[in-house]
């Protein structure tokens, strides 16, 4: 498949240490027969976060390579959130470890996310400086601070001057107009985001690249297929952004957004160009992305061209996949830094939240979830008050939500309530929070969220079920409160579990633990809760839980 061209054809390609010579008839001392299969360049991950897939960099790399990716791009700014530089040195000395895939990195651009939420680590473009030039750092990653970029906020935009003559990635949902030219004039060359059509065709139409995102918690490809065309394609790429182990292990990485793309319509070479052509442009390597003389010899195998079923992979010429499974495992793992939990023992009188207002039921607001979506509603419901507390009523599906600051002493938990995951007893706990990964639980009474949380501590972070207080499942994620370093068939299993779990308890949600982790991130609109606070994203600030009758 050659998506310079377009065009499948029959041929035999030579190889030499790793790089491909040509394509023809070539005199070798070992030849491999492919039995006239389908032959793909291998696929490029343009935008992900490792610590999504709850896997180290290693484990990830097992867990992708299996699936056709030899190349990933990633943004490590969840574990920059929790450890800044130790988190970011962790990373690169696991990308020269691991030889099965070629790990690359956008620097992270907003560590913290916002002034609205606490984290492990500030990183300023100072900071970021020492990785300039980087051999394994590509540019800036998503610049989530839009409001930042377009008011001219001066931590940002040094942040952007430092990366100038760089790659600047972008994350602005649902920004439009003159604040989208700004966003654009910036130097900001992509996006993620995008949920319409019409929005990604604005973005389009202005210069940006489109990242198709299809993910474990977010899928946009079904809504944004249609705006591929033979004009568009070329700058048109899919990605994850985020990926859970569960879903790694049985559906796939890239080759399902692209056998899902074909199946809504797309010639399946232009989708296989879309995650290795248009990628590999787009990064600016000149020795990938498509199988002629002097690339790469990284490649995929499939029976057929529809759907792609990779049964090998060849990453520079050297079989690390046959029949659908490793070759061989990464042999070395880099020692990890130690996860941060200052948090004391964690009790269910921490969460009490009192009733506002002289008689009758204080109105409060209410964070309400969408399906396959991270943008959230912002509601205003009428609380339901016992003794003088503001409490969950799974009768409404309105349940109480807080996150602790994991890495202060004696900080006060933030509570708030949300709509969406239909639990009618027990709760759920997690230190996957996005981006600054503080300790977060929602949950049906204040015991269960506490012996969830409690779990979660003690261990330094990880998830967790409660169903009721002292009945706890648990999955360690002892590498910054987000990864493990067990093969991905463990945590997935593990995984399985926790979701199973949660959804005897009444969890609507397929995956609870994805839709909890975007709760607190105080970028995505509308109305989300951090460590500080209630945060109404449109307005960029902290509000009250309660809503006095002049503020509805």
């Amino acid at each position: 498949v050659n998506p310079l061209t377009g065009q499948i054809y029959e041929t035999d390609f030579a190889v030499h240490r790793g790089v491909v010579i040509g394509c023809g008839s070539y005199d070798a001392m070992v030849n491999v027969d492919l039995g006239g299969a389908y032959v793909c360049p291998g696929f490029i991950e343009g935008h992900i976060h490792i610590e999504s897939s709850m896997l180290s960099p290693e484990r990830f790399a097992e867990a992708v390579v299996r699936w056709g990716t030899t190349t990933v791009v990633a943004d490590p700014h969840e574990i920059a959130n929790v450890l800044g530089h130790d988190g970011i040195e962790y990373f690169l000395k696991c990308a020269e470890a691991v030889s099965i895939v070629d790990l690359f990195f956008m620097l992270p651009s907003c560590v913290p996310a916002s002034h609205l939420e606490t984290s492990g680590s500030v990183l300023t473009a100072t900071d970021l400086h020492r990785y300039l030039n980087h051999e394994r750092v590509l540019g800036l990653g998503e610049v989530m601070n839009f409001p930042g970029v377009v008011s001219g906020d001066r931590t940002v935009w040094d942040k952007i001057l430092l990366f100038r003559n760089t790659i600047i990635d972008g994350h602005a949902p649902l920004l439009t107009g003159k604040a989208l030219n700004a966003y654009v004039l910036s130097g900001i060359r992509s996006d993620h985001e995008c949920t319409t059509p019409r929005e990604a065709l604005e973005k389009l139409a202005k210069g940006m690249t489109l990242m198709i995102r299809e993910g474990s918690q977010t899928r946009d490809l079904e809504n944004l297929i249609s705006v591929v065309n033979d004009t568009t394609w070329s700058r048109c790429m899919f990605v994850s952004d985020d990926r859970h182990p569960d879903d790694l292990l049985k559906l796939g990485h890239l080759n399902l957004q692209v056998n899902k793309a074909v199946e809504c319509g797309l010639d399946p070479v232009r989708a296989l160009a879309m995650v290795t052509l248009v990628p590999a442009q787009y990064f600016g390597f000149r020795d990938r992305g498509a199988l002629v003389p002097g690339a790469l010899a990284d490649f995929s195998v499939s029976p057929t061209l529809t759907p792609w079923k990779v049964e090998r992979v060849f990453k520079k010429g050297r079989e690390v996949v046959k029949e659908g499974q490793l070759v061989e495992r990464v042999s070395v793992m880099v020692q990890p830094p130690e996860s941060p939990m200052a948090l004391a023992e964690i009790s269910a009188e921490d969460l009490a939240l009192y009733a506002r207002g002289k008689g009758g039921k204080p109105f409060i607001r209410v964070i309400a979830l969408q399906k396959d979506s991270i943008i959230t509603d912002h509601l205003v419901e009428e609380a339901s008050v016992e003794n003088g507390l503001v409490v969950s009523d799974p009768e409404r599906d309105v349940l109480k939500v807080v996150v602790w600051n994991r890495y202060r002493e004696k900080e006060k938990p933030a509570v708030g309530f949300c709509r969406g995951f239909g639990l009618k007893k027990g709760a759920i706990a997690s230190t996957i929070a996005h981006d600054n990964h503080n300790l977060i639980a929602v949950g049906v009474d204040d015991e269960s969220i506490a012996s969830a949380a409690e779990a979660v501590r003690s261990c330094r972070g990880g998830l967790a079920v409660a169903e009721r207080a002292g009945k706890v499942r648990i999955l360690p994620l002892p590498i910054a409160g987000l990864m493990s370093d067990e093969h991905v068939e463990r945590v997935a299993e593990k995984m399985q579990e926790l979701k199973e779990e949660a959804a005897r308890l009444g969890a609507l949600y397929e995956n609870p633990f994805m839709a909890l982790s975007f709760l607190a991130l105080p970028v995505i609109p509308r109305l989300k809760i951090t460590d500080k606070g209630i945060v109404d994203v449109e307005a960029f600030k902290l509000v009250s839980v309660f809503v006095d009758d002049n503020n509805q």
